[in-house]
């Protein structure tokens, strides 16, 4: 009989070991606009600093989870007017180079992936940001450029609904992908060394977009649509041309992306938001409406972590081991699959892998060394 001395560890114990040796490159979290709406940025009032209840994330559970590296959303509603979007994205950058400044000792500030790997050296979190939607542009590149200057990592071209250049998947398609300016979005991305990130586009975005970088591509929070049939996951000929481009589709917890129950619970919650004649993209009369469906006695569906590792694999299977990443979207959706409640559950995922019979090497390729590849082919 086996002492429980030399027993293996758990997959668990092992996972929690790996993520020491290669941190998590999370793609995307919304940490910063809970701050907005929490605390109006008062980081006194809320420090991220010690465990809090209220939020998904904090730098002491991104520790617990294994979190290397947080690409923090600076994100607006793009129901937002113009000016007033760009300026409240300007202030979302404030809140993230603040959160820096208030914890030197615990995180920095990087751009690069020889910022990334500077940051493990010193035991820090890298922060980097990323925009997420065209709308915070307000359709000038010069508001694009100060950005970058200002450290935004990369561009989500689109969110919830369509910008003057590009469609969004959430949006009835007006040009069929990218117009001409949207083509110039793409190009000043690449000449900046800024990530185009393809998450929230149509199907038609992706592919245009994907026909004109001259650099990788990120999805920063999407999962595969072959396994969740979802409008906001990746189609398969996408995840195809992926492999080509050289990016990276960062498969993310949200239930509606994860799982099909969850997807058609949300399909019955907008068909009555319909015929009250709701705005479908509005996110605050969404959760209400979700929350009188419950009422009613029809409750929410749970997605499991083994339903995100079908979507990692697939993404693995159709993309390849070089092409896949993770983008919890922690702090922007109100639940999260069984396992995955908050930031500490990547350890609980990667066992699940471990599980499945990935390697260390696998794993290092999921976790954020693709990530690093991308980063660096993005300054070349």
């Amino acid at each position: 009989m086996t002492s429980p001395l030399t027993e293996a560890p758990s997959s668990l114990a092992a996972a929690r070991a790996l993520l020491v040796r290669h941190p998590i490159i999370d793609g995307h979290n919304d940490l910063p606009f809970e701050l907005r709406e929490l605390v109006n940025y008062d980081l006194d009032a809320y420090d991220i600093g010690q465990r809090q209840s209220r939020t998904h994330t904090d730098l002491v559970r991104l520790a617990e989870g294994g979190v290397g590296a947080q690409f923090w959303s600076v994100f607006v509603p793009a129901g937002w007017a113009r000016e007033r979007a760009v300026t409240a994205t300007f202030e979302q950058i404030d809140v993230v180079r603040r959160i820096v400044a208030r914890y030197p000792d615990r995180t920095v500030l990087a751009d690069t992936a020889d910022d990334v790997r500077q940051a493990w050296r010193q035991g820090k979190l890298a922060s980097l940001m990323g925009a997420e939607g065209g709308h915070s542009i307000d359709c000038s590149l010069a508001v694009l450029r100060a950005m970058c200057s200002l450290g935004v990592k990369y561009l989500t071209l689109t969110h919830n609904d369509n910008v003057p250049w590009a469609d969004s998947a959430t949006d009835e398609p007006v040009l069929g992908g990218l117009n001409d300016f949207g083509r110039e979005v793409v190009a000043e991305l690449n000449r900046l060394g800024m990530l185009v990130d393809l998450s929230h586009v149509s199907a038609d975005t992706m592919r245009d977009a994907l026909a004109v970088t001259s650099a990788p591509v990120i999805f920063s929070h999407s999962s595969a649509r072959a396994v969740c049939d979802h409008v906001r996951n990746v189609p398969d000929d996408v995840l195809s041309t992926l492999a080509g481009n050289g990016g990276v589709c960062m498969v993310t917890f949200v239930p509606y992306f994860v799982s099909e129950e969850c997807r058609a619970f949300e399909a019955e919650v907008s068909a009555e938001m319909a015929e009250r004649g709701e705005n479908l993209r509005d996110w605050q009369a969404r959760m209400a409406a979700v929350a009188r469906y419950e009422a009613s006695g029809r409750p929410r569906p749970a997605a499991s972590i083994a339903q995100v590792a079908d979507h990692i694999e697939h993404v693995r299977e159709v993309a390849g081991l070089a092409h896949v990443g993770l983008g919890g979207d922690y702090d922007g959706c109100d639940r999260l699959p069984v396992g995955l409640e908050d930031v500490t559950g990547y350890p609980a995922l990667i066992a699940e892998l471990l599980d499945r019979k990935w390697s260390e090497a696998d794993l290092a390729a999921l976790t954020g060394q693709n990530l690093l590849r991308v980063l660096g082919d993005a300054h070349r």
